[in-house]
């Protein structure tokens, strides 16, 4: 499917090329009111055994004895989703390019002349990638986990893997959730991050500039034809074609990350149940554990340009670790102090952005135009419209 077809499909959501772009207007109808009513009436869009599968049971209680609300559910029934994504995406990333060993099931030997091309940006880039997808699939299968706990159906997206793998030596042949082989990666986070007088919060107009430009490129080996060319800079004996394939993975790495970080945040404001505030609120910090670990890594690329032989796309990477204003310079990893809440308050270092307002449809929007979903089925953005519209809807209850 085209980007043109992914961008009709859910025209409905996407507003901006941004992840943080400033959410849609809310609907005029009664959002809460519509949930209840479809909910209640069993006809909310299933996933897998049914995102409403069971109705609205009385949830149980947890552990501080306080219910656990219906936006609660909502609210991780959409990170479930959520995190499910993010592991597809890392699998992906770990048959290729992660250390091999028998803590990742079905690895069989990865890519190792990608791998090489990953360790340009850290020696140590692949078991950073392993380490990395067994937390995604750990927190996915806690939150499932909880759900059930709480009476609640756990959320599969199973159905809608059809999505084609890499053909590239290394890669398993089976059904994908996301396609990270037409992506248009938002490397706005960098300069976002490095803004003393900009927060998006607070500035959701102001456009922060790309650190690199990277449209329609592939970040994994599609066939084993990635991985041959000429090679240009020395001493890395690796084509120039699959180094640009590794450097967008690399900020591709951060992207993803950089999302997670800011949602978590967002959406605990719109928990009620203690236990559930407590599971966002841990597991959102490994999120930028990552975020910062990958905005590192990514700061190591070399000067190279590429034109991708199969999409015509072109690429030009340019080294950070020299000669580049405060903005761009590599080594400045930690959040600028920026204005935060209201410029009546002096400058604080913070996680940026997290107004709660849209989150879980802002990253929806995020997601889809980073060219993940290309590919994917009406019914699959239906059923993440109807999971992000819920978590957004949810409201802390006193």
């Amino acid at each position: 499917m085209s980007n043109e077809a992914v961008r009709s499909l859910a025209s409905d959501t996407t507003q901006s090329s941004a992840p943080d772009a400033t959410p849609a207007p809310a609907s005029p109808f009664n959002r809460r009111s519509f949930l209840k009513n479809t909910m209640v009436a069993g006809a909310a869009i299933t996933v897998g055994a049914g995102i409403l599968g069971k109705g609205i049971p009385a949830f149980a209680s947890a552990s501080d004895g306080a219910a656990v609300t219906k936006g609660d559910i909502a609210i991780l029934r959409f990170l479930a989703a959520a995190e499910i994504l993010e592991t597809d995406l890392w699998l992906q990333y770990t048959e290729l390019g992660g250390t091999q060993d028998s803590e990742e099931s079905g690895v069989n030997g990865g890519s190792p002349l990608y791998m090489s091309a990953l360790q340009i940006l850290d020696s140590d880039m692949p078991q950073y990638i392993h380490d990395n997808t067994d937390d995604e699939k750990s927190h996915f299968t806690f939150i499932n986990s909880f759900l059930e706990s709480v009476g609640a159906d756990p959320v599969d997206l199973s159905q809608f893997a059809t999505l084609p793998s890499s053909k590239a030596t290394g890669a398993r042949d089976l059904g994908r959730l996301t396609n990270l082989m037409n992506l248009n990666v938002d490397t706005s986070f960098w300069t976002r991050y490095r803004s003393s007088k900009n927060n998006p919060d607070l500035d959701p107009n102001f456009a922060f500039g790309q650190a690199e430009t990277i449209v329609n490129r592939t970040a994994i080996p599609r066939t084993d034809d990635d991985l041959v060319g000429p090679a240009h800079i020395a001493p890395f004996n690796i084509p120039d074609h699959l180094k640009a394939i590794a450097f967008t993975a690399g900020f591709h790495f951060c992207a993803i990350e950089q999302g997670g970080s800011s949602l978590y945040p967002s959406l605990a404001q719109r928990v009620t149940n203690v236990d559930v505030l407590r599971i966002l609120l841990s597991i959102g910090p490994t999120e930028t554990s990552h975020f910062q670990t990958w905005h590192d890594k990514a700061g190591n690329v070399l000067t190279v340009t590429d034109v991708d032989p199969m999409t015509g796309s072109k690429v030009s990477f340019r080294q950070l670790s020299t000669n580049q204003p405060e903005s761009l310079q590599s080594n400045l990893i930690m959040p600028e102090p920026c204005p935060f809440l209201s410029r009546k308050f002096p400058p604080c270092s913070i996680i940026r952005p997290t107004n709660t307002k849209g989150a879980a449809m802002g990253a929806v929007r995020g997601l889809t135009n980073d060219g993940l979903f290309i590919g994917q089925s009406p019914d699959f953005f239906k059923t993440l419209r109807t999971l992000a519209e819920a978590a957004d809807a949810a409201e802390r209850e006193v």
